[in-house]
């Protein structure tokens, strides 16, 4: 089980209303309790914050909003401690246009990091080399009136893309790698791979022809020639040999939103790709069983023979979990995520039942809501502090925090939950303590069992071990027929009891493990 934290958001230790290292330090042992084996930070390199660190200033400091190294170094010791793995995010893609790199790779066409950025001129008519839009809206190009060229961003203005194609930027950022695994990091979440390379021939992108006003904006177009380009996974292979000089284990994970098909080839060769390429799919994927089903299946069925499957079901980006599917199924999608083959990834606060907080219009900090508004496509809703107890700025912080609250935090927060028999969270707990009992779940096969309008049942299988789990995703009762076994756990907390055999009752938005005789 892999835990994103967004540091921002986790524990604020020094009372400014931003969380911090030592904040996710302080916490550590809240999420042994709760059985973790990981966690992932997003970024907390020095940055002017224009998109909360995703525009890195300098890659290898840390931000004072954050602390400074020495809590860096105190983190990987509790981390070790504990017996946790620490991962960090990685940024390959782009800079901040604050960074050294930058300043110098516009200040001439003659100076020696000149080639670090992706530079273009203007198209005969004055205006862009051609049509590509930035994921934050308006044009991916934005004009340098030093240089008189165009520089290429797949994201803010402010966040030039670096040009991978430059052999000194390639040793610079693999350089990056070894800094932070000099420190001790177990690990990288590589940021935005997919959008690592871009077409050399400057081709227009096509239209969308399913793009509808009221859509995201930058969906106008095919990304084509910015995303998925061939000669990603050669800089992936880099960054794996970088991972590999290094003794132990590490990991290497990548972010990328792509079909099922094209996203398995970031597996690469067994020792040449991603450990994890990030599997996103539950997210978009409509709630029902057969959806479901067929989702796990074709990931299943697509996956290279060395490829070891991952899931999520929720991140820093996207909605929360219990806004898309709704409070009565975040039982039944926790019983899902931590019994599918593979590796987890948690986002923190999905283990209380967190949902979507409302921003008002002037606490708005996330740059896309800001630049393309009223869409839907904010992050902010997801990115509300942590709730770790009933006092006041429910723990996160002793002053008013970045971001509000979410307005049930007195009753919805780790204190209570705790001691609560039944909570989400205790759920979450005994779920993972029951994984790493059964190897079954662990490391077991996956195979499909049933799937209806309102059931999807599984087993997973090691040696004669064989669990049957069974979810309704539904708002009605259902019935199935099941072997006899024995209900090892059940998401509303009954009691276990033996299944004779034959028809199983299953209570609406219920889920069952049973271990079959």
């Amino acid at each position: 089980m892999i835990y994103q934290i967004y540091p921002r958001s986790f524990q604020d230790s020094n009372g400014d209303g931003v969380g911090d290292l030592a904040g996710v330090l302080q916490r550590l042992d809240a999420l042994v309790a709760l059985g973790v084996d990981a966690i992932w930070l997003s970024p907390f390199y020095r940055s002017p914050m224009a998109d909360f660190g995703y525009d890195v200033r300098d890659h290898v400091s840390v931000d004072p909003i954050f602390g400074d190294m020495a809590d860096v170094r105190a983190l990987v010791r509790g981390c070790r401690q504990r017996g946790l793995k620490l991962i960090v995010d990685y940024i390959p893609n782009h800079t901040s246009d604050r960074h050294l790199w930058f300043a110098e790779s516009r200040s001439s066409r003659t100076n020696p990091r000149r080639d670090w950025y992706v530079w273009r001129d203007a198209a005969p008519d004055g205006g862009p080399p051609n049509n590509w839009l930035s994921e934050f809206g308006g044009p991916a190009w934005t004009w340098d009136p030093g240089r008189q060229q165009y520089y290429y961003h797949a994201f803010l203005s402010c966040q030039p893309d670096l040009n991978w194609r430059c052999p000194d930027v390639v040793e610079a950022m693999l350089n990056v790698m070894r800094f932070w695994l000099d420190r001790g990091v177990d690990g990288f979440r590589v940021d935005a791979i997919h959008h690592l390379m871009e077409r050399e021939d400057l081709a227009d992108n096509p239209g969308n022809p399913l793009w509808r006003e009221g859509m995201d904006p930058a969906d106008r177009l095919v990304r084509a020639g910015t995303v998925d380009q061939p000669d990603v996974h050669a800089a992936v292979s880099a960054m794996r040999r970088v991972l590999d000089e290094y003794p132990g284990e590490h990991v290497l994970i990548g972010e990328a939103y792509l079909p099922l098909e094209r996203l398995v080839t970031y597996y690469g060769s067994p020792d040449a790709g991603f450990h994890l390429p990030f599997n996103f799919h539950l997210m978009s994927t409509p709630w029902t069983p057969t959806a479901v089903a067929a989702l796990v299946s074709a990931y299943e069925r697509q996956l290279p023979d060395h490829g070891w499957p991952n899931w999520v079901l929720s991140n820093h980006d996207r909605s929360r979990l219990v806004s898309r599917i709704g409070g009565s199924q975040a039982r039944v999608a926790a019983m899902l995520l931590l019994t599918l083959r593979g590796t987890p990834t948690l986002y923190q606060g999905d283990e209380l039942g967190m949902a979507d907080v409302d921003i008002p219009r002037d606490r708005v900090r996330d740059p896309l809501e800001i630049n393309v508004p009223g869409l839907g496509l904010g992050r902010d809703p997801a990115r509300t502090p942590m709730m770790w107890s009933p006092e006041r700025h429910a723990g996160f912080s002793s002053v008013e925090p970045w971001l509000p609250l979410s307005p049930d935090w007195r009753d919805l927060n780790v204190q209570n939950q705790a001691a609560q028999p039944g909570s989400v969270l205790r759920l979450y707990t005994a779920l993972l303590a029951l994984r790493r009992a059964e190897p079954a779940l662990s490391l077991g096969d996956y195979h499909p069992f049933a799937a209806t309008d309102g059931l999807l049942a599984y087993e997973r299988r090691l040696g004669t071990a064989r669990l049957l789990i069974v979810l309704n995703m539904g708002a009605r009762p259902e019935r199935i027929e099941a072997p006899a076994g024995q209900v090892v756990m059940s998401t509303q907390g009954e009691p276990v009891g033996t299944h004779a055999g034959g028809l199983l009752q299953v209570a609406a938005h219920q889920g069952l493990i049973l271990r079959l005789a």
